[in-house]
């Protein structure tokens, strides 16, 4: 009787648990990162006898969580990649939005101020066609100057992104090694703490959005998080924090991640981040934004050097001598690396002899190393061509002269050069009034022979940006961005669609089915239901017992 009684008892409690699991995976069916519980039902050992063995019933054995590793961890990382992909596409389409076309284009105030030439040379004494002109030029340098204001507000907006997912991740990794403590101690009881493991993996896919990992499991639960390889960002119950830093040319367009402990620092190199909101973050300042203000500044001076060059060699409406057309800042010095033993100033400047050096720029920085006082190379970083030298009377590359203006060189320093770095940001007319404008070409026809007029209406047609005129300067920067646009776009795409498959792969796994469960529900409430009449049974049959003993 006590063996039917017992049977009944275990067999309600199981189909009560059962109920009740199922129960809370309907209740979890949207929460973030929840894996399905099942548990797991196991026949008790039965009792020898001799007619055999008698069945005792069930027990629950454990609630297990319906959960695969590698597919969390492929789901962390392919989000990572595409949170890193969609975020620098994000941005790049609102730098597109600067390099637009059309009438209020750059290029096409260029070709405005350029055109506008033509009116003056016809009529060189006419001060409405002389106004016209320098008001064309004003405005070209007016949206240079906005241009270069609206990239430099991007900065800052990646800047402020930047932080924003660092304390993130500085919050998360926290939260990660407070979860690797909760779960180390709950695994001494036997049993895995199933919650908190989801709970920890959710916290893990969050940190992924921001920056990608990799995870190494302990015997004791904990997890151990790492970044850019082999970087540690948590270790079982600690966490490491990171923050953001210049470069060692302290240069102010780039940013660094680094891991600061005491007075150490170890820099995380961009191209080892993988993916995360914040390396796409990273490649669009460091390397987008860094290019579109080379294209943007290499215009503004190749444009304002050669009309100031030109803009010289005419005379006045008082027959006086040219000056500069535009004002335009020098180029920026050399930035030396914080790691240098020398103290030597270098200055950069656009090449002017033996011909202006403004045809032969580039749009690009430049790292110097110098392997002796004398010698050494200078890499384009653009496309990573290096260039030997072996004399330092001046460095000559791409239209540019660099000069040791003070102090000495070590071997082993190393300078960053920027050229272009503040070149839209400082471009401006250089007077007001357009008696001013030099477009004679000899003094004593000063306002009647128009020859500098001409000659700087002839600047339009001139090769002055790799190959190509410079009316098209504008559009080849424009290209040269739509097609950054274009690909960022399509990677954004693919790794979205990859991602999202190996989501639905994880959650097939993990993820509650409601039709699933409500037919467990029913099928439980059947075996709890028949569990109930076996102990109303066993009642009966026991007080039958009783009645017929007590006669």
């Amino acid at each position: 009787m006590s063996g039917m009684l017992d049977i009944g008892t275990r067999a309600l409690k199981a189909n009560q648990v059962a109920i009740q699991t199922a129960g809370n995976n309907i209740a979890n069916v949207n929460t973030p990162g929840y894996s399905r519980q099942s548990v797991v039902i196991q026949s008790m050992a039965g009792q020898f006898s001799g007619s055999g063995y008698y069945g005792k019933g069930v027990e629950v054995l454990t609630v297990q969580r319906n959960h695969s590793e590698f597919l969390t961890r492929q789901a962390a990382q392919s989000g990572a990649i595409s949170a890193g992909d969609t975020r620098r596409m994000e941005q790049l389409k609102q730098l597109e939005d600067i390099f637009q076309g059309g009438p209020s284009a750059i290029g096409a105030s260029v070709s405005d101020m350029l055109n506008a030439f033509s009116d003056v040379a016809s009529a060189p004494t006419d001060l409405t066609a002389r106004t016209v002109a320098l008001s064309l030029a004003n405005e070209m340098t007016a949206r240079f100057r906005m241009a270069s204001s609206r990239l430099n507000d991007l900065k800052l907006g990646a800047q402020s992104q930047l932080k924003e997912a660092l304390s993130a991740v500085n919050s998360l990794t926290g939260r990660i090694a407070a979860a690797n403590e909760v779960i180390a101690r709950a695994q001494g009881s036997g049993q895995s703490p199933i919650d908190l493991l989801d709970q920890r993996d959710q916290l893990i896919n969050a940190l992924n959005q921001f920056i990608q990992t990799s995870s190494v499991s302990a015997d004791d639960g904990t997890v151990s998080i790492f970044v850019a390889g082999s970087q540690p960002l948590v270790l079982g119950k600690s966490a490491r924090p990171l923050t953001l830093s210049n470069d060692e040319f302290q240069d102010p367009a780039k940013t660094k991640l680094i891991f600061k402990s005491g007075a150490d620092s170890i820099t995380i190199e961009e191209a080892t981040l993988g993916g995360g909101q914040i390396a796409g973050l990273l490649r669009f300042q460091n390397s987008d934004l860094v290019d579109a203000t080379n294209l943007l500044g290499r215009m503004a001076l190749a444009i304002g050097t050669v009309a100031n060059d030109q803009h010289r060699l005419g005379f006045d409406l008082k027959g006086q001598p040219g000056s500069d057309l535009f004002t335009l800042s020098g180029v920026p010095n050399a930035l030396p690396s914080a790691r240098n033993a020398g103290s030597a100033t270098l200055q950069v400047a656009v090449q002017t002899l033996p011909s202006t050096g403004a045809t032969a720029l580039v749009a690009s920085n430049y790292e110097i190393n110098f392997s002796s006082t004398s010698s050494g190379s200078i890499t384009r970083l653009s496309d990573g061509r290096v260039s030997e030298f072996s004399s330092t009377s001046p460095l000559t590359i791409d239209g540019l002269n660099i000069t040791v203006s003070s102090g000495s060189l070590a071997s082993g320093d190393r300078y960053l050069v920027t050229p272009y770095s503040v070149a839209a940001a400082s471009i401006k007319t250089a007077f007001v009034s357009p008696t001013a404008l030099a477009m004679s070409d000899a003094v004593q026809y000063a306002g009647t022979n128009s020859g500098n007029a001409t000659a700087l209406m002839a600047l339009r047609d001139l090769a002055l940006f790799d190959g190509a005129a410079t009316t098209d300067g504008y559009a080849s920067a424009m290209a040269e961005i739509g097609v950054k646009v274009q690909s960022a776009t399509y990677t954004a795409a693919v790794s979205k669609s990859i991602a999202d498959n190996i989501e639905k792969d994880r959650t097939s796994v993990s993820g509650v089915n409601l039709d699933e469960e409500a037919a467990k529900l029913l099928q439980y409430q059947q075996s709890y239901q028949a569990s109930a009449k076996m102990l109303q049974i066993s009642q009966s049959i026991f007080d039958t017992l009783l009645q017929t003993i007590s006669r």
